[in-house]
C-alpha cells in the first residue's frame, strides 16, 4: 500500500478526481444560477449534470475511476475495490475539488446573480431526518447502478 501513494499513476489519479469534480460541480452550480433574464428550467440543469457526468466519466474514468463523488469512493472501498489509502485521498481531493468548483463559480459570477450559488436547501416541510433517508437511498441507488455497470463479470 505505501509503495501505491509513490507511483506517477496515483498522484494523476488523485488529481483527476480533483480535477474531475472541481469541473462537475462549477458545470452543475453554473447550470442552475438563477440568473435575471432567465430562469433555468429542471431540464436546463438535468441534462447539464448528466452531460457533464457522463463526459467526465469518460474522461477521467481510464484514469482513476471518475468517482466524482465521496459516496461512491467509500462504497467502492467496502465493496474492496480500491484500497483505503486511494479512498482517503481520494475524497480529500473530491472535497477540495468541490470546494474550489464553488469558490471560482462564486468568483465569476455578478454580485447579483449568485443568490444562495444553486445549492440545495430543504423543503420548509421536509425534516432533516426525512432528507437523510432520501439521500441514503438514491445514494445507495448510485452506487448500484455504478457497481452494475462496471462489473467486469456481467456481459
Amino acid at each position: 500500500m505505501r509503495k501505491e501513494i509513490l507511483t506517477l499513476a496515483f498522484a494523476r489519479a488523485v488529481f483527476a478526481e480533483f480535477l474531475s469534480t472541481l469541473i462537475f460541480v462549477f458545470i452543475g452550480l453554473g447550470s442552475a444560477l438563477k440568473w435575471p433574464s432567465a430562469l433555468p428550467s429542471i431540464l436546463q440543469i438535468s441534462l447539464a449534470f448528466g452531460l457533464a457526468i457522463g463526459t467526465l466519466v469518460q474522461a477521467f474514468g481510464p484514469v482513476s475511476g471518475a468517482h466524482i463523488n465521496p459516496a461512491v469512493t467509500i462504497a467502492f472501498l467496502v465493496g474492496n475495490q480500491i484500497s483505503f489509502l486511494r479512498a482517503l485521498l481520494y475524497v480529500l481531493a473530491q472535497l477540495v475539488g468541490a470546494i474550489a468548483g464553488a469558490g471560482i463559480l462564486y468568483g465569476v459570477t455578478p454580485a447579483n446573480t449568485r443568490g444562495n450559488l444553486a445549492i440545495n436547501a430543504l423543503n420548509n416541510n421536509t425534516t432533516p431526518g426525512q432528507a437523510l433517508v432520501v439521500e441514503m437511498i438514491l445514494t445507495f441507488q448510485l452506487a448500484a447502478c455504478i457497481f452494475a455497470s462496471t462489473d467486469s463479470r456481467r456481459s
